[in-house]
């Protein structure tokens, strides 16, 4: 992953109050480009959509990166929120939002786990499949 996420209109990647870092939505963009877009179909395999859960956390974590200060690391990603764009009789939600807790895992080890909640949506920014946002512990 190189660089930070390109804003898509009048918002920060990422915020910090103390010791938390909070990131905006994370779509599966590559310098402001979506490569992914969905919708997410009932008969598709969550497997289909690991490159883009991937890219959309790939970008989370950079963002609440970008907000580390000195030698700080990310402690903790306390809380994780999966927003996927899916028609009607998907139901594997949950199964995407392994891939991205997966992820997190292969950065952070166990400080990667937190909370999540994994959500079905009509539709997403630009088209996009899912949307990640963490809210991170620095420490």
């Amino acid at each position: 992953m190189s660089g930070a996420p390109v804003p898509q209109g009048r918002y920060l990647p990422a915020t910090r109050h103390g010791g938390l870092i909070f990131t905006s939505g994370m779509t599966p963009r590559a310098a402001g480009v979506l490569k992914v877009q969905g919708p997410v179909r009932a008969a598709d395999s969550p497997e289909d959509w690991r490159e883009a859960v991937e890219l959309a956390c790939a970008n989370a974590l950079t963002a609440a990166r970008g907000q580390l200060h000195g030698a700080e690391r990310i402690t903790a990603v306390v809380s994780m929120t999966v927003f996927v764009a899916a028609e009607a009789g998907f139901t594997l939600h949950s199964k995407l939002a392994d891939l991205a807790s997966d992820y997190l895992f292969a950065e952070l080890g166990a400080a990667g786990i937190g909370s999540r909640a994994a959500v079905g949506v009509a539709t997403l920014p630009g088209g996009a499949p899912v949307e990640i946002q963490i809210i991170a512990a620095a420490g």
